[in-house]
């Protein structure tokens, strides 16, 4: 018996997959970050937009984490569209690994979360949506007025109705927001 569980510890049954090399795109300004998000998912890659380690900060508080044997199709993708990262890196050390861009806090009947500068809360029993803050963009006034008061099924989608990096911001803490009340 003792044999069969020492086995089972070296050799385990089901072997386990191997991870997913991962990789980051760093771009000089927000606004590129955010066209070539759009281009690669329409390309269907696996990507998602993170805050950059700090070692790597260029001035743009976001990169795309993307899978690293992907990293040549994606490049072409972004050479097409003549958007080209600052530099490309392996995601190897956990120096290097990016940050999430989300922040979530439960205040028992309301739940906030946070993406880059942006918050969004909701009553949590009929997802309202009860407050928008954060970031200095002219266009969070219009956004709060357009969303506060509604269920987060009835609210606009902020990336919609948005043009600033406020805007995106705010439209991924509505999504992160949204993923976590389907649960």
């Amino acid at each position: 018996m003792k044999f069969r569980r020492l086995w089972a510890k070296i050799w385990p049954q089901k072997p386990s997959a191997p991870p997913v090399e991962r990789g980051i795109m760093v771009f000089a300004h927000t606004g590129e970050v955010i066209g070539a998000e759009n281009l690669l998912k329409q390309a269907g890659a696996s990507v998602r937009v993170m805050g950059p380690p700090p070692e790597i900060r260029t001035g743009c508080d976001l990169v795309i984490e993307f899978p690293l044997m992907e990293e040549l199709r994606l490049r072409r993708i972004l050479a097409e569209a003549a958007l080209a990262p600052l530099a490309v890196a392996p995601v190897s050390a956990p120096l290097l690994a990016p940050v999430d861009l989300y922040a979530t806090t439960d205040f028992g009947d309301y739940l906030m979360v946070r993406a880059a500068n942006m918050k969004i809360t909701i009553a949590k029993a009929e997802q309202r949506i009860v407050n928008i803050s954060g970031g200095g963009c002219p266009d969070v006034p219009w956004l709060a007025k357009e969303m506060i008061g509604k269920t987060l099924s009835e609210a606009p989608s902020p990336r919609r109705i948005g043009h600033t990096l406020c805007g995106y911001a705010l439209e991924l803490a509505y999504q992160e927001l949204c993923r976590q009340c389907s649960r």
